[in-house]
């Protein structure tokens, strides 16, 4: 996947003509009877001016590629981090339709060519994509800054999470408001990392119906607590207070935890037999407690997955244009 998107970006040609255009985009207050959990509602309505720009058209696939830039509606103490990055992948000559349309999130190493490879298939298959840069990665982190979403600053990393779903959540009204957008056929794409964010933001996001997390899974606590590898983490968590304790500490940011609302929800979920970075248990966990939806097993691990690319191309193409 990673050779391909180098490929299609050395085959790229700069977009002509259109200036960066100017507009706002608008996400009301969430409601105190909200079916959107406290932590990740909007209090006030929130307006945000965005920029928007064509980057490329990307040669002999039909496709063009904008930036799309916007105020965080959350405030970090990192100023660099409180701008909200993506690129949109759309079919050309398809402005007069009405496409389904994803948000896709990448993967912890967070360097965006996995989720661009999707984003491409995608947009090569009349699905509009968005790619997100998520909070402190990227064009979000401070020159020298050492500072990861995910760590063990534990305060840091929740409200990192937070603000990814609040970002995602804007994200999906600009989509929802694009005139090629049908915004009855929304979705978000999620690999690793990015399934978790996918989980957290589908769950609390009524715009968003058609969901699939790539080598994620929920019931994070209990997935790893026997895991062979991760007696060291296990042992921390003993400190922290046992087993239950970080359970309740993390559940806010678990997917299990809303899994109810993801019942509701069109769901996908590609898992991997032999996966060495979130264990099998964790989707299976996540699969149970979300009705049973669909679920593609491949026969390989966290990293080997990538053998099943186009697997997971079709089928992530097949669900979101439903």
């Amino acid at each position: 996947m990673r050779r391909a998107a180098l490929v299609l970006l050395l085959c790229a040609a700069p977009a002509a003509g259109a200036e960066p255009t100017r507009g706002t985009i608008t996400v009301p207050a969430d409601g105190a009877k909200s079916a959107v959990v406290e932590r990740f509602r909007f209090e006030a309505e929130y307006k945000g001016e965005y920029q928007f720009a064509p980057r490329f058209d990307l040669r002999h696939s039909g496709v063009s590629v904008h930036g799309l830039v916007f105020p965080s509606p959350v405030k970090s103490d990192i100023a660099e981090n409180n701008t909200v990055y993506a690129e949109y992948f759309v079919p050309q000559g398809r402005e007069k339709e009405k496409l389904p349309a994803v948000i896709v999130l990448d993967i912890m190493q967070g360097n965006q060519l996995i989720a661009r490879g999707e984003a491409m298939w995608l947009a090569q298959n009349g699905v509009a994509a968005l790619v997100v840069v998520l909070p402190h990665y990227n064009e979000r982190r401070a020159p020298n800054s050492k500072v990861k979403l995910v760590s063990t600053d534990l305060v840091r990393t929740f409200d990192g999470l937070r603000q990814g779903v609040l970002d995602c959540r804007c994200a999906a009204a600009w989509l929802a408001a694009r005139p090629e957008v049908d915004p009855e056929k929304l979705g978000m794409v999620g690999t690793s990392l990015g399934s978790f964010l996918t989980a957290l933001t589908s769950a609390n996001e009524p715009r968003i119906k058609n969901v699939c997390m790539i080598l994620g899974g929920g019931g994070l606590v209990d997935a790893y607590y026997e895991h062979p590898k991760a007696k060291p983490v296990t042992e921390w968590i003993d400190l922290l207070g046992g087993k239950n304790f970080v359970k309740k500490l993390i559940a806010p940011f678990d997917p299990i935890t809303y899994a109810a609302q993801l019942k509701g929800k069109n769901l996908l979920l590609i898992a991997a037999r032999n996966d060495e970075i979130v264990p099998a248990k964790a989707a299976e966990q996540l699969w149970e407690a979300t009705g049973k939806p669909r679920i593609v097993w491949l026969d390989a691990g966290h990293v080997t997955a990538a053998y099943y690319t186009m697997t997971m191309m079709r089928e992530l193409r097949d669900h979101v244009r439903k």
